[in-house]
């Protein structure tokens, strides 16, 4: 029988008293030489046998600023899968008042509380799990339903089960949205989902589920929003009035990143100029040196992800090539940049530490998470960029005001 990990990329299932994970033996056993090198070197770097190789960074990169404080636009808004509160704190920034937050996973409870400063957060299997709340109790009290339901029935990096799969939440989105009828929900995924596999899933779900409401889908890129990582994704926004629908204009880039993943010498006189501001490469961002190359992170994974609880954010073996590019190694990620310059990595390259990658997905380093590095891992990989929920947010609060 499975056990339900719904925010979870590997699917677990119980075989007798053991557990059993679904990945493939050729990704286990990269993971464990992976693990079993940084373990040694660790070792050696506490036993003071390698000296640190790099100064502690000091970032030139501030997502505040990506997203400037608003005043209150009188608009409330409630989450569902909140994770570690990228749209939360994407919809505050855009003067949203916040009413609740829902999670299953329980160690986001102390993230979200402390940030949200809220006493209605609500995390763990007990009270964070979507299929057990009764919605009617926000019935018409609540202007804005936003989430990300899991993503892994339809992630490349996953078996697409869709509809089959234990971690489809989709359903329970569409009921909390009916049973609380909010003038606007707002729903973030992975690209896949629009794969023609999943037509007939997303009809099912979405557009049959949600009749009451008139819905837009578009897609949005971080870096086109200041954020330095390649991550794309969808976001299906329903309005229940329909007039307002028609007011809404999807978010346009801020930001261009053309210049990126090109040497030094690559002559400016073959880049476009948009008028728009650059985005920054991930070392100009974190503060390091020149090395004469920079570029956007690789999609940043959740590290609630296998059998270990991993401190890595690599997608594949092409992002550790991308990663290499940039002299980043991104494994063995450490709980404070005093601790990443005291551990060495591969080839001398640059260690990430937590607050560095949650930077790297758009969080400003004033918004705390809690839990183990692989916790403030999974918590971060799980969330939308907070840029990015910034503008949906402000694009929705736009439609709803004009007149």
């Amino acid at each position: 029988m499975p056990i339900t990990q719904y925010q979870n990329n590997t699917s677990i299932y119980k075989k007798g008293d053991q557990k059993v994970y679904d990945i493939t033996d050729e990704k286990r056993a990269w993971y464990r030489k992976i693990s079993h090198e940084s373990r040694l070197s660790k070792l050696s770097a506490e036993e003071g046998l390698i000296d640190s190789i790099h100064e502690i960074n000091k970032p030139r990169f501030d997502p505040d600023l990506l997203m400037p404080q608003l005043e209150s636009n009188g608009l409330t808004a409630i989450s569902l899968f909140s994770g570690g509160g990228g749209l939360d704190l994407g919809f505050l920034r855009a003067g949203y008042q916040h009413i609740a937050s829902y999670e299953l996973i329980l160690i986001c409870k102390d993230t979200l509380t402390t940030n949200l400063e809220s006493t209605n957060i609500y995390c763990g299997p007990d009270e964070g799990d979507v299929r057990k709340v009764n919605w009617n109790i926000y019935k018409d009290k609540v202007d804005i339903v936003h989430g990300g339901p899991p993503c892994q029935p339809f992630s490349v990096a996953g078996s697409r089960k869709g509809a089959d799969d234990e971690r489809n939440m989709w359903g329970e989105f569409s009921r909390a949205v009916n049973a609380m009828k909010p003038r606007v929900f707002i729903a973030e995924n992975v690209l896949g989902i629009l794969n023609p596999k999943f037509n007939d899933f997303v009809k099912k779900y979405i557009l049959n589920e949600l009749t009451d409401y008139s819905i837009t889908t578009f897609k949005m890129h971080t870096a086109d929003y200041g954020v330095p990582q390649i991550r794309e994704r969808v976001f299906f926004v329903g309005f229940r009035n329909k007039p307002r629908l028609n007011k809404f204009t999807p978010p346009s880039p801020t930001h261009t990143w053309d210049h990126l993943g090109k040497n030094d010498s690559y002559p400016n006189c073959l880049l476009f100029d948009t008028g728009l501001e650059k985005t920054k490469g991930v070392r100009d961002c974190l503060g390091l040196h020149s090395i004469g190359f920079d570029n956007l992170a690789p999609t940043i994974r959740s590290a609630f992800t296998g059998k270990r609880n991993t401190t890595s954010i690599l997608n594949s073996t092409a992002g550790q090539k991308s990663w290499g590019d940039m002299q980043i190694w991104p494994n063995g990620i450490q709980s404070s940049r005093e601790k990443a310059s005291a551990f060495p990595a591969k080839n001398k390259h640059f260690r990430l530490s937590v607050q560095d990658v949650g930077l790297i997905q758009g969080f400003p380093e004033s918004w705390k998470f809690a839990g183990a590095v692989y916790q403030v891992l999974g918590q971060i990989g799980n969330s939308v960029s907070p840029p990015v929920a910034y503008h949906v947010a402000v694009s929705v609060a736009n439609a709803l005001k004009n007149t």
